[in-house]
C-alpha cells in the first residue's frame, strides 16, 4: 500500500482555512497515486480547541467540513481527525475522532479511547471515551484507527501504565494489519526518541506497519515538530518527516528501505522549536512585528535572536532603557548585537522618570531607605514605555526572562514581566548560554562579553544575579529536581546540595506562584513547565519540610 502523510499547520478555530489545507493535501496525494493520505489528529478544528468545544456552531462547523471532505474523496482514502459527536448520551457531548474517507463517503468514524489529563492535556473535560474500537476494512485491509494517546499505554514499553488497557494490542488481536495513528503531540526535549522506540516496538511485536502522522505547529503555549514517523513490520524506521515544518511524505510500505533517524543537538532543537512557536504565536494571533527590551545580557540576546529567525529581522525592533545604573558596557553590548542582527535599535533612557518618580514619592517614603521598591519602580518604568510602544506600533511585546528567574520570582510583576509572549521562560539559564553558544557557533552574533560578563539586573550599583540567587549551576539543578522530577526537599539534599540552599530555592518557588499566574504565556520546551502542565494553589500553606 502506498500511504501519504501530510503533517500540516493547523490553526485552532479555522475551520475555513484548515478544510483548505486538507484539500490540498488529498489532491497532493491524489496526484503522488497514494491508496491513503493520513492527517493529523483534530486536523479539521485545530488542537487544542479546549473550551470551543462547549460551543455549538464550533462542533457543527467542523462536521460540516468533514462531509465537504467526503465529497471530493474519490479512490485515494483520506483520514482526518475531527470532532464527533456523542450518540450515546448520557456522557460527554463531543468524541476525539478520527473519519476515514472514500469515493465520497464516510466509510468509518472511530473515537479516541485513551483520553490524557496530566501535564498539558485535559482532555477528559471534553471528550466520551470509546467504548470499542474494532478494525476497519479499507481495500481488503484491515486498518486500526487509532488517535494520538491510544498507541502510548504499551505494558512492554512503559514500567507504570496510565490506563489499565491497551487499544493498540486490542486491534492486533482483533486482526488488524495497520495501524495508522492520527496525532497531535506537543513536543519537549526527549519526546522524539521517546516516540521512536515505543512506536519501533509496537511494530516489532506486533509484526505491523505503523503509520505515525503528527500536528506541526505552535499554538498558544505549545509547539508541535511535526517529525510523523512509518515503521514497517519489523520495527524498522521507513519515512520521518521534518522537524518543526510542514512536509508531505509518501511511502510505499511493499518496497521502502528502512532509514537512520535524523540527530539534531537539543541547542538546535530547543531553538528551532522557540523559532516556530513565536513565528505561529505572533501570526495566528494577528501580530506581524515584535519589540523587545535589549539590556545587552544574555536573555534578551537570545530572545533577539530568536525573534528576528522567526519574524524577519525587519519586522523586530530592540530598546535600550537605560538608567544611571547601566554600564556602558551593556549599552554598547545591546547596540552590537542590533546591528549584527540587522534590527531597528532605539534607546530611551528612564533616568528623567525615575527622578521624577522618587520625587513625587518623596514625602510618601519620607523617612525609609531606597531599597527594592526603587528598583523594582525603574523596571515597572521600563515596562511602561515598552507597552507604550507596544500599543503605538502594533507590534507583540516579547519577555525575556528566563525559566531560572521566573522559578524563583526573579522578575518584577508589571515591570520585565510585560508582554504578549514569554519565549524562553521554560528555558532554564544554563541552557541559554548553551543556545547562544550555538548561535555563534560560524560568527559572533552575540557579543562575547553578553557570554562572559556576570549576569546583573543593573537596578543598583554593581548588582549581579548572584548577591540574591546561588549560582545557576546549582539553581539549575534544584529546579529541575523539584519542578520537573518532582523529588522531595530531603531527597534532593541528599543528593548532595546544601540542606538551607534548597529549603531556600524551594520557599523562593514556592512563594513566586502569584507572579508565574499573572505572567505572559510561555513556549513549553521542556517535560514540564511553569503554566497550564503545573496547576498550583496561589494561596496554600504546605511547604516541603
Amino acid at each position: 500500500m502506498k500511504i501519504a502523510l501530510a503533517q500540516i499547520n493547523t490553526t485552532v478555530g479555522d475551520l475555513a482555512g484548515n478544510e483548505t489545507q486538507i484539500r490540498a493535501a488529498y489532491e497532493n496525494a491524489v496526484r503522488t497515486g497514494a491508496d491513503l493520505v493520513v492527517l493529523p489528529e483534530l486536523a479539521v478544528t485545530g488542537y487544542p480547541p479546549r473550551d470551543l468545544l462547549l460551543r455549538e456552531g464550533f462542533v457543527s462547523g467542523n462536521l460540516a467540513a468533514v462531509d465537504n471532505l467526503a465529497r471530493i474523496t474519490g479512490r485515494t482514502g483520506l483520514v482526518i481527525g475531527f470532532v464527533g459527536r456523542n450518540e450515546t448520551r448520557p456522557g460527554r457531548a463531543v468524541t476525539n475522532s478520527v473519519a476515514l474517507l472514500q469515493h465520497g463517503k464516510i466509510l468509518a468514524i472511530r473515537h479516541k479511547t485513551l483520553l490524557p489529563t496530566y501535564d498539558v492535556f485535559d482532555e477528559d473535560r471534553y471528550f466520551e471515551p470509546a467504548s470499542a474500537n474494532p478494525p476497519v476494512e479499507f481495500n481488503g485491509i484491515l486498518l486500526g484507527l487509532t488517535v494520538c494517546e491510544d498507541l502510548w499505554n504499551d505494558e512492554e514499553f512503559w514500567s507504570e501504565r496510565r490506563y489499565p488497557h491497551d487499544p493498540a494490542r486490542n486491534l492486533i488481536d482483533s486482526g488488524a494489519k495497520l495501524i495508522v495513528n492520527t496525532s497531535a503531540s506537543p513536543w519537549h526535549l526527549g519526546k522524539n526518541r521517546l516516540r521512536h522506540e515505543m512506536l519501533a516496538l509496537l511494530a516489532a511485536k506486533s509484526r505491523c506497519p505503523v503509520i505515525y502522522c503528527n500536528l506541526v505547529g505552535g499554538n498558544d503555549e505549545l509547539i508541535f515538530d511535526g517529525a510523523s514517523l512509518v515503521f514497517n513490520c519489523r520495527g524498522q524506521l521507513v519515512a520521518e518527516g521534518k522537524m518543526f515544518e510542514d512536509d508531505f511524505l509518501v511511502v510505499d510500505l511493499a518496497d521502502a528501505p528502512a532509514l537512520t533517524a535524523r540527530t539534531l543537538s537539543e541547542e538546535e532543537q530547543v531553538f528551532n522549536a522557540l523559532v516556530l512557536g513565536l513565528r505561529d504565536y505572533a501570526r495566528k494571533c494577528g501580530f506581524n512585528s515584535a519589540l523587545l527590551g535589549l539590556s545587552g545580557g544574555i536573555d534578551s540576546a537570545v530572545t533577539a535572536v530568536i525573534a528576528s529567525a522567526a519574524l524577519g529581522r525587519e519586522n523586530v525592533r530592540g530598546v535600550s532603557l537605560p538608567s544611571q545604573f547601566s554600564s556602558a558596557g551593556s549599552l554598547e553590548d545591546a547596540r552590537a548585537l542590533a546591528e549584527n542582527l540587522g534590527i531597528r535599535y532605539d534607546v530611551v533612557p528612564i533616568q528623567p522618570l525615575f527622578l521624577a518618580a522618587k520625587e513625587q514619592l518623596r514625602t510618601v517614603f519620607d523617612g525609609r531607605p531606597e531599597d527594592v521598591a526603587e528598583e523594582n519602580i525603574q523596571a515597572r518604568l521600563r515596562g511602561v514605555i515598552l507597552m507604550g510602544m507596544s500599543n503605538k506600533f502594533g507590534s507583540l511585546l516579547l519577555t525575556t526572562g528566563n525559566k531560572s528567574e521566573v522559578a524563583v520570582g526573579y522578575c518584577t510583576l508589571y515591570g520585565d514581566m510585560c508582554g504578549g509572549l514569554s519565549v524562553i521562560s521554560d528555558v532554564p539559564k544554563l541552557m541559554v548560554y548553551r543556545i547562544s553558544h550555538w548561535i555563534n557557533r560560524h560568527r559572533e552574533v552575540i557579543p562575547a562579553a553578553s557570554l562572559t560578563k556576570p549576569p546583573s539586573a543593573e537596578l543598583r550599583p554593581d548588582q549581579t544575579d548572584q548577591d540574591s540567587l546561588p549560582p545557576y549551576e546549582v539553581l539549575d539543578a534544584i529546579l529541575d529536581a523539584y519542578v520537573v522530577q518532582g523529588r522531595p526537599v530531603e531527597e534532593i539534599v541528599k543528593s548532595g546540595f546544601d540542606t538551607s540552599t534548597v529549603r531556600r530555592v524551594v520557599r523562593l518557588i514556592d512563594t513566586s506562584e502569584y507572579k508565574r499566574r499573572q505572567a505572559a504565556p510561555g513556549l513549553k520546551v521542556t517535560t514540564k513547565a511553569f503554566g497550564l502542565g503545573r496547576r498550583m494553589p496561589i494561596a496554600q500553606r504546605y511547604r516541603e519540610a
